[in-house]
């Protein structure tokens, strides 16, 4: 379930409407999730975490269901829940680290919206990950390890997305939402005839 718009500022008139829902895929880390609520309050449209609305369909934690009933059934689920929630009114969607692998969900965010990579190099994503629990990929003795296989493995498929942003060491929530914003513009603006992801205010 979309989130209310959660602008902390009037919206500039010039900022675009959204017609179809703003997908961010990349590695944990990257900052799909505060980003994506910048980006969302930007366009004024409501934000969603898939991990949240996975958790609060099955009743348990992300970690308790890889616990008990394992990773697969976790994927299943991540696919139903993301499926559902791209027919919901246009917003911005963040995506676990693993559902862009799975070819259902990337052949459904790419009918319904538009996908985003944030996409991070392997010690910046670690310094945003290694304190803090919750990550069930990351249980092991070499965790950085775990996190670099997961690079190798997933970033070919995240270069699948429609849009890459790269995440940078210092940059502002804000200055990636507005990056991303312009790049989304000008890839509608280079794809005419196709469904575009704004409608521009006034037009």
């Amino acid at each position: 379930m979309m989130e209310g718009p959660a602008g902390l500022q009037e919206l500039d008139p010039e900022t675009p409407r959204l017609r179809r829902p703003l997908v961010l895929v990349g590695l944990m880390g990257a900052g799909k999730t505060s980003v994506g609520k910048r980006l969302a309050a930007l366009l004024g449209v409501g934000f969603v975490d898939s991990d949240v609305e996975i958790e609060r369909a099955a009743g348990m934690t992300i970690p308790e269901i890889f616990a008990k009933l394992g990773e697969p059934a976790f994927r299943d689920g991540e696919r139903r829940v993301i499926a559902r929630l791209l027919t919901e009114r246009p917003g911005v969607l963040a995506t676990g680290g693993g559902a862009f692998g799975d070819a259902r969900t990337r052949a459904a965010v790419a009918e319904r919206g538009t996908s985003v990579w944030l996409r991070a190099d392997l010690d910046l994503l670690w310094d945003r990950v290694r304190d803090k629990p919750g990550r069930p990929l990351l249980q092991a003795a070499d965790p950085k390890a775990v996190l670099a296989d997961l690079l190798t493995r997933r970033y070919p498929v995240y270069g699948l997305a429609d849009v890459t942003v790269d995440s940078r060491r210092g940059a502002t929530h804000e200055w990636m939402a507005r990056d991303i914003l312009r790049a989304v513009r000008e890839r509608d603006a280079a794809r005419p005839g196709h469904a575009p992801t704004f409608e521009e205010r006034g037009a």
